[in-house]
């Protein structure tokens, strides 16, 4: 297995060169809260939707979906053709977003239902930023260290490590010197690095592998294992279960998450923010081609005998050491190097988005309501120091992450987010559909939901087959398929959300007035909108389409 040349190196530093040239440039007029959360919103199109897919792209994707699809096959891929969910967020939550000038979606959420909402929405958003997201993408990068460079820190556990500090602090030190200026100018360079890096490992593995017809034929042959849809009697992932689970979580991630919708919100107006959703979704049609296949051919040349995955204790591929060990064996020297290049700009663009936004939600939904008079210079402090705490907490994460991640990493962040996205996703579309839904409705059915949301993975690390066994009903409730358990909770949620406004008073209709969609200014959204935008819309849904039936009937 080849490691990194002098060439690689070069390639890497330049790499580095450029970003750095990028940052100094971003980080010049950071004055205001606006300026440093949004970027003085002022952002073309083409940075935003780039700055969407980068951010989505991390490290725990390009390393997490190879890993996926040499051992669950093309089952993640109705995550990864979400690009028909964020058009949803072009043409129906932006404009509801954008009118209300709000910096944070737990201040939308305040205008909207009122204090309390917020503050739930803050805590948990926060809180399952470091648990998952930091943790979880510095980890899948560290790995990639370990595998490419084993002996250059003393070992692989020095490698592991070396990696994972050094790309979280720098990270960390552009996105507080530059806040999201910063990101959304890297993660424009960062996104042309990622799809042309992974776009070389789908080559070179199938020019090694012997061409498309050769993985057809391998995944015919272990289709149970590798297919599109499941049978029902899937333990893991049922067709209906995927088709349950995967909108809601999609509509949580790609609709409501601070970590993503921030990026629009930078829009210098409205038209501009529905354009760059767009552009993300365009983006976001590629990942099944150029991450997952990747996987499949790695599992295909593994068969083979012409590469050498390893295996976990019970004999099955380790699916998270599939991508670094195509990097090092099919890459020429240079090319390698851009590779390594793009999964570091993905680990980076991941995390600096993360730390942005979770800077934006502690010193906009937390700090400014405990402390109203702040000025801005001091909000803007308080945002860096809020990045430099949430690194620190990532990386003490980190160690925990071997003990979490046996399923994979793109499982285990899918199972639990699909614990957390019910409740929001209710939240917010009963909340932008129906102006019966009040306070009390989204204080309960959040507050219920997070409850029930962990309660379920408290029981599932605890309980079930393997685990702890008795009592049995326990073990059940462990047992109980995480897709399935999405669509119970999303059920449970919105019952408990329209039962508990029913029975209370109706919202004053002026304090939100233009927060529903029959309120809504509707001559402005249709003034943010022509021809070009409808063209777009449907040239990426018939992309979704397309690959979706492609890829349920080609083998």
């Amino acid at each position: 297995m080849s490691t990194l040349t002098t060439l690689d190196w070069m390639v890497i530093g330049l790499y580095f060169a450029i970003l750095l040239g990028i940052v100094i440039a971003a980080t010049r007029h950071q004055n205001t809260s606006t300026d440093y959360f949004l970027a003085g919103r002022n952002m073309g199109f083409f940075a935003i939707g780039a700055s969407i897919f980068a951010s989505n792209i991390g490290s725990e994707h390009i390393v997490g979906l190879a890993g996926q699809g040499a051992s669950t096959g093309l089952a993640m891929a109705h995550y990864e053709l979400h690009a028909w969910i964020v058009v949803l967020l072009a043409w129906v939550f932006v404009p509801f977003y954008y009118q209300s000038r709000v910096l944070t979606m737990p201040e939308f959420l305040e205008k909207r239902f009122g204090p309390r909402p917020r503050w739930i929405l803050s805590i948990v958003s926060l809180a399952a930023y470091v648990l998952t997201k930091v943790s979880v993408t510095v980890y899948a990068g560290a790995l990639v260290f370990q595998t490419l460079l084993p002996d250059t820190f003393g070992g692989p556990e020095n490698a592991f490590w070396v990696g994972a500090i050094t790309t979280v602090v720098l990270t960390g030190l552009y996105t507080v010197t530059g806040g999201l200026r910063a990101v959304l100018y890297t993660d424009s360079a960062q996104a042309v690095v990622l799809l042309i890096g992974s776009a070389a490992i789908t080559y070179f593995g199938l020019e090694r592998l012997g061409g498309w017809g050769e993985l057809q034929t391998f995944t015919r042959e272990n289709v149970a294992q590798y297919a599109l849809w499941r049978p029902l009697s899937d333990p893991d992932f049922p067709w209906l279960g995927i088709l349950i689970a995967s909108p809601i979580v999609g509509i949580w991630y790609w609709c409501t998450d601070q970590y993503i919708v921030q990026r629009t919100l930078a829009a210098k107006d409205l038209r501009t923010a529905r354009r760059g959703a767009l552009f993300g979704a365009f983006l976001k049609v590629w990942p099944v081609l150029i991450f997952l296949i990747p996987g499949l051919i790695g599992a295909a040349l593994n068969s083979k005998g012409m590469l050498n995955i390893p295996v976990d204790d019970e004999g099955r591929l380790a699916g998270d050491q599939v991508f670094p060990a195509l990097v090092a064996s099919l890459l020429p020297a240079g090319l390698r190097g851009l590779v390594v290049a793009g999964i570091m700009a993905a680990l980076m663009s991941s995390l600096s988005s993360l730390f942005n936004s979770a800077a934006a939600l502690f010193t906009i939904d937390i700090y400014e309501k405990l402390r109203p008079g702040a000025s801005e210079q001091r909000l803007v402090t308080v945002g860096r120091l809020a990045t430099g705490v949430v690194v620190i907490l990532g990386l003490l994460w980190i160690p925990v992450m071997p003990m979490i991640s046996k399923g994979g990493l793109y499982q285990y962040l899918q199972s639990v987010q699909g614990y957390l996205a019910p409740p929001i996703t209710a939240v917010f579309l009963f909340g932008l559909f129906s102006e019966r839904i009040n306070n009390r409705g989204a204080v309960w059915g959040l507050g219920l939901g997070f409850a029930l949301g962990m309660a379920k993975l408290t029981i599932q690390a605890l309980f079930g087959r393997g685990k702890i066994e008795d009592p049995a009903f326990l073990a059940a409730i462990g047992d109980f398929n995480f897709l399935y358990f999405s669509g119970v909770l999303f059920l449970m949620c919105s019952i408990i959300i329209v039962v508990m406004s029913y029975t209370s008073d109706k919202p004053d209709p002026e304090k939100i007035r233009g927060l529903t969609f029959s309120s809504i200014d509707r001559d402005v959204v249709r003034a943010s909108w022509d021809k070009n935008d409808i063209v777009a819309t449907v040239v990426i849904l018939s992309l979704v389409a397309t690959i979706y039936t492609y890829f349920s009937f080609w083998v």
